[in-house]
């Protein structure tokens, strides 16, 4: 590992309908969905993908985006929600899970505790889904954004100590939600040491003050993953509002000028990605291409 490791710069999806509806991004002759990822590539050296979360891919859909990306060009991936111990809509279910599901779940629109096979399976066909960037080297991390309700306690720590034979090769990176894992000084160490051990990567998050989870800049495996959720506090806890609205905020430059100095000083890792999740218009694309100018300067 190197001690300047490379900061690849990008945003939380090339596609959110308030970016597109914007057009102040997207050149217009960029219509169709591969013109639009081709020109994101051509300004961003990464994407996280936001689609995998809602639904398994296909392999045909991860094939396109390799053909539709430079060499280099890097995607890291959130985790199905299954995965995540989210809720999934059983709509958007594969069809080899729905096929299986229990007399008792059939019925239902939202399923959040799958039985212990059919979570098996929903591994097994994410992990297989991204195959296409795995031989392709476009892999990142994935990205486990852990629900709020997910506290620190031995179940949930097994759970994430058993991922990486989960997804055998895949590089992980785990967002916790919940103050229960950071917050406290002690436990703090106890997690970030729990993650080394275990070869997960700790993220970085900024978020408002009112998410109650305090911001903390660790490393704890060979790459690294910071989120800047935005820090609108007003629309964090809000409900029935679309996650643009949520993350609605455009960051000063010298809020980014601050965790840019801290960016710089990473060590000990080989490769860091800087994610905007603030993809409210052209909130993302903005604030990422300021902090990309910020780390280029001497």
């Amino acid at each position: 590992m190197t001690s300047s490791p490379q900061i690849l710069v990008g945003t939380a999806s090339w596609t959110d309908p308030t970016l597109v509806k914007s057009e102040l991004f997207y050149p217009p002759a960029a219509r169709s969905a591969a013109e639009r990822l081709a020109f994101y590539a051509s300004q961003f050296p990464t994407v996280e993908v936001d689609s995998s979360y809602y639904a398994i891919l296909s392999e045909d859909v991860t094939r396109l985006w390799v053909t539709r990306t430079p060499p280099g060009f890097v995607f890291n991936i959130k985790a199905f929600a299954w995965l995540t111990q989210h809720p999934a809509e059983a709509s958007r279910l594969p069809a080899a899970i729905k096929n299986a599901l229990p007399a008792g779940l059939k019925s239902s629109p939202r399923i959040k505790s799958p039985p212990p096979e059919l979570l098996r399976l929903a591994f097994q066909m994410f992990w297989s889904s991204l195959k296409p960037l795995r031989d392709a080297g476009r892999i990142g991390l994935v990205l486990f954004q852990l629900p709020p309700y997910v506290t620190c306690r031995q179940s949930n720590l097994d759970y994430l100590a058993a991922l990486p034979e989960r997804l055998p090769g895949a590089e992980i990176a785990v967002e916790f939600r919940h103050a229960s894992w950071t917050n406290e000084p002690s436990r703090r160490k106890q997690t970030l040491r729990f993650l080394r051990d275990h070869g997960l990567a700790y993220v970085c998050i900024d978020s408002p003050t009112e998410s109650g989870l305090t911001p903390v800049m660790a490393t704890t495996a060979a790459e690294a993953y910071i989120r800047f959720h935005g820090r609108n506090g007003e629309n964090w806890f809000k409900r029935n509002i679309t996650a643009a609205e949520r993350f609605k905020y455009l960051y000063a430059e010298r809020e980014l000028a601050e965790w840019a100095g801290r960016l710089k000083q990473l060590s000990g890792v080989r490769r860091a990605f800087a994610i905007f999740n603030n993809c409210y218009s052209n909130f993302g694309t903005m604030n990422a291409t300021t902090m990309r100018e910020m780390l280029s300067r001497p």
